[in-house]
């Protein structure tokens, strides 16, 4: 089912074409990869099925950052996965669903690209909004959607593990994206977990004094206030971790040894 179906009509059109300066202009790894990158650009085009890309090209597309990368990031509605997944397997390609919470991968050879549905913690499912709110832009020869701001730092606010931290990247989003990013939508999204979107949005500050007014002051009064009226709370009478939404391995420790429960299921009760 193409998006078009989906939504009983003509698909939402991009709300703004982006153009990647030439010198920001990612780098795969080897030809080879440049190669196969944008084959599978071209054939999930051909496919019809609703995708959008993010990782590093969505990254140089709003900050003009140029790095290497040996991947796509492909991301799609849960539903379509097998729809994207089945079409590269009819070209010949592998592919391996790694985790069915939240990821599949198409490879051939040494080459690979991640196709994506929600976040590995289960907090971002990609919806009809991500759609709605893509930008445009084109990517070795093809015309392809890519996330919005708002989605790109929501997608990346909890990627917080030892050996890799996105924060840099949510920083430069704001920096250069601040009056393209929907906050109220951002807000939103981040509702059950709006203390991380306080961290990054303080990281920002502390990172960028002269340029604390891309924050809404709106947003940071909410925040704060949230924060005056948790203080005045007690604590969780339920021994809860929630560090494994950043990192499973760094805080599995705490569930496996320390009698905190993950982020569900059950842990040790305070006895203070």
């Amino acid at each position: 089912m193409t998006q078009e179906e989906r939504a009983g009509g003509e698909a939402p059109a991009p709300t703004e074409a982006v153009v990647i300066d030439a010198a920001a202009y990612p780098s795969p790894v080897s030809p080879e990869a440049e190669a196969f990158f944008a084959e599978a650009l071209r054939e999930l085009v051909a496919s019809r099925v609703p995708f959008l890309l993010s990782g590093t090209y969505a990254v140089a597309a709003y900050t003009g950052i140029a790095r290497p990368t040996k991947d796509l990031d492909i991301f799609c509605r849960a539903g379509d996965l097998a729809r994207i997944l089945g079409h590269f397997r009819n070209l010949g390609d592998a592919i391996a669903i790694e985790d069915e919470r939240w990821i599949g991968k198409v490879r051939r050879g040494a080459h690979f690209f991640d196709v994506i549905f929600a976040s590995a913690n289960g907090t971002m499912p990609v919806n009809d909004q991500w759609f709605a709110e893509a930008r445009q832009v084109e990517i070795l020869g093809t015309q392809v959607r890519i996330v919005a701001p708002t989605e790109l730092i929501w997608s990346k606010a909890f990627i917080q593990l030892r050996h890799r931290y996105d924060g840099p990247d949510v920083a430069h989003v704001i920096l250069r994206q601040h009056d393209q990013v929907d906050w109220r939508r951002l807000l939103g999204a981040m509702e059950a977990h709006w203390e991380v979107l306080l961290m990054h949005l303080l990281n920002f500050r502390w990172i960028y004094p002269s340029e604390r007014d891309r924050i809404p002051r709106w947003l940071l009064d909410e925040l704060f206030e949230r924060l005056r009226l948790q203080l005045d709370m007690p604590p969780s009478q339920m021994k809860v971790c929630r560090g494994r939404m950043f990192s499973r391995v760094d805080y599995q420790i705490d569930v496996q040894q320390w009698g905190f429960a993950d982020v569900g299921g059950d842990g040790e009760w305070r006895h203070d």
